[in-house]
């Protein structure tokens, strides 16, 4: 006959249960016992592992020729030349383009804008100056 739900709990078993807990017990006990045949290694130090990798051999030095040695790296200062800046503005009026007013900064040098494709100027055959 099926189960019909009444509300009422299913009666227990509680010798079975109870020899279910046994066996569960056994099971993990036997376990505690194989695990440090099994596992054991993991207890062992980390420097006791590795001990042997420590020593390792040294390489003599071998001198390389002159042509594929690497020259001493040269001070930045010997190629870039930096000037002290001009006093700064006490306004910000005064602040907006106060370095490059300046004509030893030479912040702002004559170039041209060059594309590979072709000036917009040449295409209209305009002046190369910037205009109005």
């Amino acid at each position: 006959m099926a189960y019909r739900r009444t509300g009422a709990a299913p009666q227990c078993n509680f010798v079975a249960q109870d020899n279910i807990w046994k066996k569960y017990i056994a099971s993990e006990l036997e376990a505690a016992k194989r695990w440090s045949q099994k596992w054991g290694f993991l207890t062992t130090p980390l420097e006791e592992l590795i001990k042997d990798e420590k020593k390792e051999k040294t390489k003599p030095k071998i001198q390389l020729p002159e042509h594929l040695q690497i020259r001493p790296v040269t001070p930045i200062e010997k190629y870039i030349k930096v000037n002290p800046s001009p006093p700064v503005p006490k306004t910000t009026q005064g602040f907006i383009g106060w370095r490059s007013a300046v004509p030893e900064l030479e912040l702002e040098r004559g170039f041209q804008i060059q594309s590979c494709k072709g000036s917009f100027f040449k295409d209209l055959k305009w002046p190369c100056e910037p205009s109005d």
